[in-house]
């Protein structure tokens, strides 16, 4: 395994990471479940609703962005890999 596979390796597992991290961050969009049936998790006010888009909005962005990174990777390594060989 010469050098750059072994960097385009190390991308790939951060990027996987970021990936998990994030999706973990997001709020779930479920409308079911134990906040709902107590009647926690709901934030009617202005301040919260607004707050939570923006947030949600930076986290898809985020995501998306490092599913390219992954997907992008993954190719380029795949495609050195079978050159190398």
């Amino acid at each position: 395994m010469g050098i750059v596979e072994i960097i385009f390796g190390i991308l790939l597992i951060v990027s996987s990471l970021i990936i998990i991290i994030i999706v973990l961050m997001q709020d779930s969009k479920d409308e079911g479940g134990l906040a709902s049936a107590i009647g926690g998790g709901s934030n009617e006010s202005f301040f919260g609703k607004n707050g939570g888009r923006t947030r949600d909005a930076k986290l898809n962005r985020i995501t998306k962005a490092a599913a390219v990174v992954f997907f992008i990777v993954t190719l380029i390594a795949n495609i050195v890999s079978q050159v190398a060989k």
